[in-house]
Formats: structure tokens, sequence, C-alpha cells
């Protein structure tokens, strides 16, 4: 029976413009139509070279067409979500569920300790009952130099949470906190606690750099002897600390107040078992915060990714405690968002169009993919539960599942959770906790989920929930990019692909729209033939594209410029790096791991860099100073776009007395050189012109220049 007096939690709404998107999209596949035709009804008569190439260059245009409906698919019918924590209040008060927030950190160096602490101290300090919080760590990297920083953090946080009360401290973060916030009137305690800040952030860079603790430090803690039995980063036993231990009565902050309980957890490794990455960690949290604090809702935020909103939590809370549809949701994803952009985000690292259109989409198809970090669980959904109609949690009669055992004795029994062996014949990995097998571990998950029934959402408030670091240098932005192209690619050509997988459990819609991420590395093949072909092709003499003075040449302008409109905010130049290197090499990574020629691996991309490097990166100027095979890509292919719009352009003065009819027959060709050339302005500037350190490689620049100059040789005669 319905209930009357039901007021709902939440809110959705449909986003403004759906119908104006929707007559875009129809003109665009009425001039793709028209370009199919042009295609079959001129088809060349000449040599066989002409009508292969004539095909390819087709092929490739069915391709992004095909491309273009699945991304179309997904952004067809956005939606996003509305909560009122103002209702959760009034409605259930303090009988709020406990909350078990996961962080993951790989490597001491890559990153750095003192970042690591920021993002730990910003979730103890939710706007959130501290005795409900559990914070634990995760660190792969098995570091002394983490767990003393985490100590420090400890004893840092007895100060730190009532300040960010007392003052409504947004974000809280230290770090970002102080770096943007202006001293108040009333400073003797805003200066106070920013010393204490300054002082332990100085005491951990000064122990990362020295890279051992000092003897006095580690005779602190009984943590640190479990370092004297390990001899290597990937072989050595459980270590799990109780930090601060919220059930005891005197683990208090300096006004009295209860803290959050904060464990550290460097769980075992051995050479000869497979640690399956941050999955592998991740379960072990997830087993380990069972035993000890057994939160229902679950967060997952990686190192590098702080609280920027207070209040995240209890906008999740919105949506899973609202009594019609919260039982239904098995996780609530927020966008991965970026605190380090530059003014022109140069390396298109806001990913504005997955957050505000492709992922806003997917929740209206069904439920966005899960991310990684940012993401809050529903425990029971992420350790495999089905879910079923009858489905119903009472929140405020869900009792207290936390130990009673004492911090000792917990650390002693928990340790099993996280050995090598605990998972062998288990469902963990498969059924269980995150999926292995996969380098997109997260995505695979989240389908997981979505096949057993549940359903899921996308929260993006006006207030970003978390902030993360961006890549600095461009390798490593292309390194990441390779790691996600060829997860995704990884799916698709497995028995996980959404198409497959998803058959009979998830809607058409959903299966579909999940395809467009899957087939990212894909896009590599037809993004390098329309950027080589035609150039080559225009320095042979053969058209391929229609005449200026033909009607047949709007479909082609129309549908490249509209298109392209929606991210004309994003830089055209990392949309073309990445499909020609990062993809590139992510598609035929896959076809290597498929075929047993490559083992799975996971790249970790650093989270700092040089001083100089920073310095250029907020100057917006693109670092390219390191030796790869993707920057010997990018610089081959900028060249042979300049070669060849210097044969156009050659072609055209010679033409100048015959009414240009070299401009006619081959100007959407030498326009598609020149708009390459322009794209590439970066690159010609790293080759040429830049002489700082995040210049192009001198060995680049000459094999660049040798294989453009034998490509145009070879094309030509």
């Amino acid at each position: 029976m319905a209930n009357n007096n039901y007021v709902p939690l939440f809110e959705t709404k449909q986003v403004k413009g759906r119908l104006f998107f929707r007559c875009i999209a129809a003109s665009i596949f009425l001039g793709i139509c028209f370009i199919v035709m042009y295609r079959v009804m001129f088809f060349p008569v000449g040599g066989k070279a002409e009508r292969w190439t004539w095909i390819g260059l087709f092929l490739s245009e069915l391709w992004f067409c095909l491309y273009w409906f699945l991304t179309t698919v997904s952004r067809w019918n956005s939606v996003y979500r509305l909560p009122y924590i103002d209702r959760l209040s009034q409605r259930f008060g303090k009988e709020l569920p406990g909350i078990d927030i996961l962080v993951c950190t790989a490597d001491p160096l890559m990153e750095p300790p003192s970042m690591v602490v920021n993002t730990v101290l910003s979730v103890m300090a939710y706007d959130y009952p501290p005795e409900k919080l559990s914070i634990y760590l995760s660190d792969d990297g098995g570091s002394d130099l983490t767990f003393y920083a985490m100590l420090e953090a400890a004893n840092f946080s007895k100060t730190w949470l009532p300040f960010c009360k007392k003052l409504k401290v947004e974000p809280t973060s230290p770090e970002a906190y102080f770096r943007t916030a202006s001293e108040p009137v009333n400073a003797e305690e805003w200066l106070s606690v920013k010393k204490l800040y300054d002082g332990m952030k100085m005491r951990i860079e000064a122990t990362t750099k020295l890279d051992r603790i000092p003897d006095y430090i580690r005779k602190q803690h009984k943590g640190f002897h479990e370092w004297d039995f390990i001899t290597h980063k990937h072989d050595h036993q459980t270590i799990l600390q109780i930090l601060i231990d919220g059930r005891d009565t005197n683990a208090v902050d300096i006004e009295g107040n209860p803290l959050p309980t904060l464990v550290y957890l460097a769980r075992e490794k051995r050479p000869q078992y497979h640690h399956h990455f941050k999955a592998g960690a991740m379960n072990a949290l997830i087993r380990v915060s069972s035993r000890i604090s057994n939160g229902p809702i679950i967060l997952n935020v990686d190192c590098d990714m702080y609280s920027n909103n207070s209040k995240s939590i209890k906008y999740s809370l919105c949506i899973f405690m609202d009594e019609e549809k919260g039982d239904e949701i098995a996780y609530i994803q927020f966008p991965q968002k970026f605190n380090n952009l530059t003014k022109n985000d140069i390396y298109g690292s806001s990913f504005r169009v997955i957050q505000q259109l492709e992922l806003a989409g997917l929740d209206a198809n069904g439920g966005p993919m899960y991310i990684g970090t940012g993401c809050f669980h529903r425990r029971e959904a992420l350790c495999g539960k089905q879910y079923e109609k009858n489905y119903k949690v009472d929140w405020k009669k869900l009792n207290d599942t936390k130990a009673n055992e004492s911090a000792s004795l917990l650390e002693e029994t928990c340790k099993v959770l996280a050995s090598c062996t605990f998972e062998h014949n288990t469902p963990w990995g498969k059924e269980m906790g995150l999926k292995y097998g996969i380098l997109v571990e997260d995505i695979i998950t989240g389908l997981s989920i979505k096949c057993r029934g549940w359903k899921y959402m996308y929260l993006n408030p006006e207030r970003e929930g978390f902030l993360g670091v961006a890549p600095t240098i461009l390798l490593q932005l292309l390194v990441q990019h390779t790691r996600w192209a060829e997860g995704h690619l990884q799916i698709f050509l497995s028995r996980y692909c959404s198409l497959v997988y998803g058959y009979k459990r998830i809607p058409l819609k959903l299966r579909l729209a999940y395809c467009p991420f899957n087939l990212w590395a894909a896009n590599c093949l037809a993004t390098l033939y329309y950027v080589v072909v035609p150039c080559l092709f225009l320095l042979k003499g053969f058209s391929l594209f229609p005449m200026i003075s033909s009607p047949w040449v709007v479909p082609f302008v129309y549908v490249a410029l509209v298109h392209r409109a929606y991210s004309l905010s994003e830089f055209l130049w990392v949309w073309l790096f990445n499909r020609t290197t990062s993809y590139f090499f992510a598609f035929f990574q896959t076809i290597l791991k498929l075929l047993g020629y490559s083992q799975l691996t996971f790249a970790l991309t650093a989270k700092v860099s040089d001083e100089n490097i920073s310095k250029r990166y907020e100057q917006e100027l693109i670092e390219f100073g390191a030796t790869s095979p993707m920057f010997d890509i990018l610089a081959t292919l900028a060249m042979l776009n300049l070669f060849g719009s210097f044969g156009a352009i050659k072609m055209v003065i010679l033409d100048a007395d015959e009414d240009f009819k070299v401009l006619d027959q081959f100007g959407l060709q030498i326009l598609l050189c020149l708009v390459l050339v322009t794209v590439n302005l970066p690159v010609y500037q790293a080759l040429f012109f830049r002489k700082d350190n995040g210049k192009m490689p001198s060995s680049v620049t000459y094999k660049s220049i040798i294989f453009a100059l034998l490509a145009c040789t070879v094309a030509m005669y």
C-alpha cells in the first residue's frame, strides 16, 4: 500500500536542452546518409590503389558513424539527481549507518605520503558522526614511510577535526585548505593549526627524502617492528595496525569529542602469488573492514582524491535511505575531477563531455560505470548479493555490528583476511568484491553488480565531491589513457562484453552505452587512416573528397563541424594525440595479450613532478621532454601533414593561372591537412623552437623527419 505521506529524499530531473540535442543528432544522421551515398555513387574506376584507398576511407567513415551512434545512445536522455539532506536529518536524525572509507596507495615515491595524509585527513573530517566513520588505508607499497605519515595524521587529526567543525572548513584537506583560504580576522587559532600542519608536513617530507625512519621515531610505535622482517616490498607478511580505535573512549580529539577509527594495512605479498593490483588491495580492505567495523556503506577513494565536500556522505545517504527507491541502489558514483588543471586545461583532463553528458546519459539508461574512486557502495551488493524485489533495509533498526574484541586481538585475527592464500578456492575476485583479470577491474565490477539486479546512480553536486591530481606531463597522460583504453578493449573482447554479459540482464540501451568506452582503442585505426592517407594521396594528386563547387561537400563539412562542436572546449590535440598513440598501443597490446604474447601489467602514474615541470605546466606548455615510441608517432604524423601542406600550397600557387582548379578539386583534402597542421602546432614548437627541457628530444626530431620524407617519397613515386 502506497504511503501518502512519503516525501522523497532525492529528486531526478531531466537535463535541459534534450530537444535541441535530438534535433542536432537527427541532422547529423541525415548528413551521414548523404556521405554514404557519395562514397557509393562516386566509387573510382581508376587503378587498384585508388579503389582500395577509397574503400579504406569509406570503412573509416562507417566506423566513425557507428561510434557516433553509440555515443548518441548514451546521451539521448540525460538526467541529474538532486538530494535533500535537510529531509534526511529530519527523518533519521542521528540514526545513520556506519561508513567504511577505503583509501588505496601503492608507491611512496609516485604517491608521496604527504599527499596520502591529506586525503586521509579530508575524509576523517566529514560532516558526519565520527563514531560512525572508519578509515582504512591500503599501502600496497608496504612502506614504513607511509606508515609513519599515518601516525602523524592520527596525531594531527585531534586538532584538525575540531578545527574543521568549528570553522566549517571546505575543503577538509589541510594542504588544499591552507593553499586557498584567506587568513581570518581572528587568526590566532587559524595560524596555530597552520603551524601544526606545516610542522607535520615538513617532518613527513624530510623523512621521505631521507628514505628511512630515524631510530628515535621507530621507538615511538610498536608497528615499526614489523619492518624488521621485510626484505622486499613484494615479499612480506601482513602488517595491520589500528592507529585510532574509535570504540575506545580515550580516542578523543583535543575538545573531548570521539575520533573516527583509523587503520593501516599492508596486505601480505609473496612472489609466488599474484596480488591482482588495486582490485586485490580493495578486496583485502573489504574483508578487514567487515571484521572491524562492518559499515553497511563503503566509500572508496584513491590516495590522490581528497574530499572537497564534507556533505558528500549525506548526499549519498539521501539516495541509499530513500524509502521507495533507495533499497535497489548498489552504488553511487561521483565524477573524477581535479584541482590542478590549468586555465585552458591543456591536457583535456577535465573530461567535460564524459562527466556532463555521457555519465549523466548512462545514469538515465540504467546507471553510470563504477570508475574506481569517489564511489559509495552498499557492502552487500559489492560482496556479491543478488538483488531481490522484497529486499528492504530498516536503517533505524540496523544493529551496530562493530567487533567487541580489543584492538590488539583484532590486529592479529584480521591478518589472515589479508593473506596471500585466503582467497584460494573462494568467490573473491569472481563473484565477491572487485573482479580480477582485467586492467579496469572497476568497470566489470560495476557491470556485474548491475547484472545481479541492482541499480546505481550518478551524483554530480554543484560543489565537487572529490578533487584529485591530473597528469602534468604528456607522457604520463598517454600512459594513463593507454591503460584505460587497453582495459576497456579487453572487456569488449572478453565474456564481460556488455552486449553478451548483459544480455537479458540489463537494458539494451545500457549495453550499447558501455560500448563507446570499450571501443576507445579501436578508434586508432580509422583515425590513423584519416590522418595519414588523405595527406599522402594529396601529394599523389588523387582526390578523396567532393569538389568545393559540388553540393556534395555540404554533408562532409556539416558533419565534421557539428559533430565536434560539443567538445570545442577541449583541446583537439589531446583528442588526436590519444587516438593516434595511446589508443594505438592499447589496441595492439590487447591483441598480444589475447594471443598469449604479453602479460597483464598495471602502470602507475606519478602524482608529483619537479619544480621546472610544474612551472612549465602552469605556463601551459606541453611537456614532451622524454624519448618514447609514442612521441615518434606523434612527431612523424605532424611532419607528414606539414610536408603535405607544403605540397598542397605549391600545387595551388602553380595552378593560379587556371582558375584554381586544384583548389576546387582538392579543397577538402587541403583543408584537412591544414587543420591537422594547426592541431599539431605544439608538436612543431617542441620540435624546432623550444629551448627548455620540455622540448622534443633531438632523436625524435631526426627520426620523424626521415620517416615522413620516406612516406612522402613512396606516395609520390
